[in-house]
C-alpha cells in the first residue's frame, strides 16, 4: 500500500483546483477536513480522481447533509492503496480511530476481550485486555464473551500457577509477603523466589501452546493426576482433577465443532424514523435462535437504507470474532459483492448476503424488523430527552449568547486552594452536552504564591493554550490540539477578564462567558460581552450549566484533597529518624493520611515491607509525641 499525503499545509495554502487535477486513477481513501483542521468525513473510492471531485462539482443532486458538510470541507488529504478492498478496509479503521461528524456512526460498537500473554517480561501474567496494542506481548482472541475469557484466564491460573499481580520482577522478589493465591495453590509465588525464572518460563510455553487450543496434551496430563490422586485415595483432589479436565474438554468439544454441516446466520433489519435508526441482529446457530442484539446509528439521516446498511456492516462485522456463512438482510447493502469479499476474507471461507423475498427465512427478516420496530419506538422518548438534555441545552445556550458558529465543545475552569496553600486548576471538558473526562485536564499552579485566584486563573488559560498551539505546529493530536467553541469560567466579570486577556495576548478569538452565582453559589446567569444575561432556571440549558459547574468544582476540590493528604503525610514523616523515601513511600502507600498512622501499633508498621521493630517505635514514638503537643 502506497500513502499519500496532503497533510499538514495551513488552509490557506491548500490550492484546491491543483490538487483535484493531481488525483490519481487509483482505489484509496479520502479525508475530509475543516478550518480547524478536523476530520469531518472518510470515505473510499474505486477511483479517487472521480469520487473526490464531485464534491466540488455544480449541478450535482446531493442530500442536505453532504451540501452542508461541503460548505465545512478547507482541505482534503488522501491515501493510495492497491484495491478497493483495501480501501474498505482502511476506511472502516479510520471512521472507527476519528469518528467523523458527518459519518454514519455505529454509536453502541463493542470492543471484543483479548487474553494477552506478556511474554517480554522476565516472569509473563496473563491477563484480559479490550485493545491489541502494537508490543511485544502475544494475544489471543478476540473472544465472544468477558465470561469466556475470564474463565480461560481462572483455568490457566489453575492449571500452571501463573501470578496474576501487577509487581516488577525480578526488582520486587522479597520486598512483600506471597499474595493469596500462593496460599490456596494458584501461584508459584516468582516474588518470593518460590520458582525460578527459567522454571517459570515452561510454564509460559504451556500456556501458549493452551491457548492456541492444543488441549491434548492437558487433557492427558490431568488424566494421570486424576488416577494418580484416586490411587493414592486423595479422593478430593482427584475431584479436583476430574473438574479441570471436563473444562478443558468442553474448550476442545467447542473448537472441534464444524460449523459447514450446521445452519448458521445471522439475520439483519432495521427500523428508523426522522433521524433515528435502529438496527437489529438476530443470530442464528444450528438451526436455533440464540440471540440478538440491537444498535443505533447517528449521521444516518436523509441516507438510503442500502448506504446505511453498509456501513453498519463494515463497522459491526469489523470487531466481531465470529462471522457466519450466511448473512440474511432486508435490502440489499451498498456494494454487495465487496462486502462479501471482505467478509469472506475475515471468516477464511465465503460468506453470502441474501436478500430473501418468501420462505422462513423472509419470516426471520419480519421478525427482526418488528423487534427493531419495537425497540425504536420505547427508546424515541429517551432518545429525545437525551437529546433535549445534552445537545438541546447547548443550543440554548448558544441562542441566549447569540453566537453565530456551532457550538460542540466547552471548556470550564475553575482553581481549588485553602489559603493559597497548594493551588490547583481543573480543566472540565463537554462535547455536545456530555462531560468527555478523558479529556479534563489538572494543573499544579507553579508561579503564583498566596490565595490569587486570578493569577492562578491566568496561569492555567496561558498553559492550556500555549501547549495547545505548540502541539498544533507539532501536529500532535492530544486534548489540547482541540480548542473550545466557548469557555465557560466559574465566576463573573473578573474571571472572563482574566481569560479574555490572555486569548487576545496569544491571538485567540473564543467566546467567554461567566457563570455567575447566586448566594447560594448557584449560577444564576451568564455573564457575556460585559452584560449579565438572566437565564430560564427550569430550562435544559441551565441544568446543564449546573452540571458543567459541579463538575469543574469537584474535581478541582478532588485533585487538590488529594495533593494535601499527600503533602500532609510527606511532610509528617521526614523528621523521623530512619524514615527516607523508599520507607516513606511504603507508608504512604500503607496509610492513607496522618491520622489512620497515628492509630497503628508498632507491631504493624514493623510488619510492613521494609520495615523494622527499630524503625517502628521511632514513627510511633515520633508521632505520640506530636500528638500531645498538639493537645497540651
Amino acid at each position: 500500500m502506497l500513502p499519500l499525503f496532503r497533510k499538514g499545509e495551513p488552509v490557506r495554502d491548500f490550492d484546491l483546483q491543483k490538487e483535484l487535477r493531481q488525483l490519481p486513477n487509483r482505489p484509496g481513501v479520502y479525508l475530509m477536513h475543516d478550518r480547524d483542521d478536523r476530520i469531518i468525513y472518510v470515505g473510499k473510492a474505486k477511483i479517487l480522481k472521480n469520487r473526490v471531485r464531485q464534491y466540488f462539482q455544480s449541478g450535482i443532486k446531493r442530500t442536505a447533509k453532504i451540501e452542508m458538510m461541503i460548505g465545512h470541507i478547507a482541505w482534503f488529504e488522501y491515501i493510495v492503496v492497491d484495491s478497493e478492498l483495501e480501501a474498505l478496509v482502511l476506511e472502516n479503521n479510520l471512521i472507527k480511530e476519528h469518528t467523523p461528524k458527518y459519518n454514519t456512526l455505529l454509536k453502541d460498537d463493542k470492543t471484543y476481550p483479548y487474553i494477552k500473554v506478556t511474554v517480554d517480561e522476565d516472569f509473563p501474567r496473563v491477563m484480559m485486555t479490550r485493545e491489541q496494542k502494537k508490543d511485544r506481548a502475544r494475544y489471543f482472541g478476540p473472544y465472544a464473551l468477558v465470561g469466556s475469557v475470564s474463565g480461560i484466564i481462572e483455568l490457566i491460573r489453575k492449571l500452571y500457577c501463573i501470578r496474576t499481580c501487577n509487581r516488577t520482577l525480578p526488582r520486587d522478589i522479597g520486598k512483600e509477603r506471597p499474595c493469596l493465591y500462593h496460599q490456596i495453590g494458584q501461584c508459584n509465588a516468582p516474588c518470593n523466589g518460590g520458582i525460578t525464572k527459567e522454571e517459570y518460563g515452561e510454564s509460559i510455553d504451556k500456556v501458549l501452546h493452551f491457548l492456541s487450543r492444543d488441549y491434548e496434551p492437558v487433557i492427558r496430563m490431568l488424566r494421570e493426576r486424576m488416577m494418580a490422586a484416586s490411587s493414592a485415595l486423595d479422593f478430593e483432589k482427584a475431584a479436583e482433577y476430574r473438574d479441570l479436565m471436563k473444562q478443558v474438554e468442553s474448550l476442545h468439544q467447542e473448537q472441534k465443532a464444524d460449523d459447514s454441516v450446521t445452519e448458521e446466520r445471522d439475520i439483519v433489519a432495521y427500523a428508523a424514523e426522522k433521524e433515528h435508526v435502529v438496527i437489529s441482529v438476530f443470530f442464528e446457530r444450528n438451526g436455533r435462535l440464540v440471540g440478538r442484539e440491537h444498535h443505533y446509528l447517528s449521521q444516518a439521516e436523509e441516507q438510503e437504507p442500502a448506504a446505511f446498511l453498509g456501513e453498519f456492516m463494515k463497522q459491526f462485522y469489523d470487531g466481531l470474532p465470529y462471522i457466519p456463512k450466511e448473512i440474511v438482510i432486508e435490502e440489499e447493502p451498498e456494494e454487495k459483492e465487496l462486502l462479501e469479499t471482505w467478509l469472506g476474507t475475515k471468516r477464511g471461507r465465503n460468506v453470502h448476503i441474501r436478500i430473501p423475498k418468501i420462505g422462513g427465512k423472509e419470516h426471520l427478516v419480519k421478525l427482526a424488523k418488528q423487534n427493531a420496530q419495537m425497540v425504536l419506538r420505547q427508546d424515541l422518548e429517551k432518545l429525545s430527552r437525551e437529546e433535549k438534555r445534552t445537545r438541546g441545552a447547548v443550543a440554548e445556550i448558544a441562542e441566549l449568547l447569540k453566537l453565530s458558529g456551532e457550538v460542540h465543545r466547552m471548556e470550564s475552569y475553575d482553581i481549588s486552594n485553602i489559603s493559597g496553600f497548594l493551588s490547583v486548576g481543573s480543566m472540565v471538558v463537554f462535547t455536545d452536552g456530555k462531560p468527555r473526562k478523558s479529556e479534563y485536564r489538572k494543573f499544579r499552579i507553579k508561579s503564583v504564591e498566596g490565595p490569587n485566584d486570578y493569577a492562578s486563573m491566568e496561569e492555567v488559560l496561558t498553559r492550556r493554550f500555549l501547549h495547545g498551539m505548540r502541539e498544533r505546529e507539532e501536529q500532535i493530536e492530544s486534548s489540547f490540539t482541540h480548542y473550545p467553541d466557548i469557555i465557560l469560567m466559574d465566576g463573573g466579570k473578573g474571571q472572563v477578564h482574566i481569560a479574555e486577556t490572555v486569548l487576545e495576548r496569544l491571538g485567540l478569538s473564543i467566546p467567554v462567558a461567566g457563570m455567575v452565582k447566586d448566594d447560594n453559589h448557584r449560577t444564576r446567569g451568564l455573564y457575556f460581552r460585559e452584560v449579565e444575561l438572566p437565564i430560564d432556571t427550569h430550562g435544559e440549558g441551565f441544568a446543564l450549566l449546573t452540571r458543567i459547574q459541579d463538575e469543574t468544582h469537584r474535581f478541582a476540590i478532588e485533585y487538590h484533597k488529594s495533593l494535601r493528604s499527600k503533602n500532609q503525610v510527606r511532610s509528617g514523616l521526614d523528621d523521623i529518624p530512619g524514615i527516607g523515601p523508599t520507607r516513606r513511600r511504603t507508608l504512604m502507600r500503607y496509610f492513607d493520611n496522618m491520622e489512620s498512622l497515628r492509630r497503628a501499633s508498632a507491631e504493624e508498621i514493623a510488619a510492613l515491607p521494609g520495615m523494622n521493630q527499630k524503625v517502628a517505635r521511632e514513627v510511633v514514638s515520633y508521632l505520640q509525641k506530636g500528638a500531645n503537643s498538639e493537645n497540651p
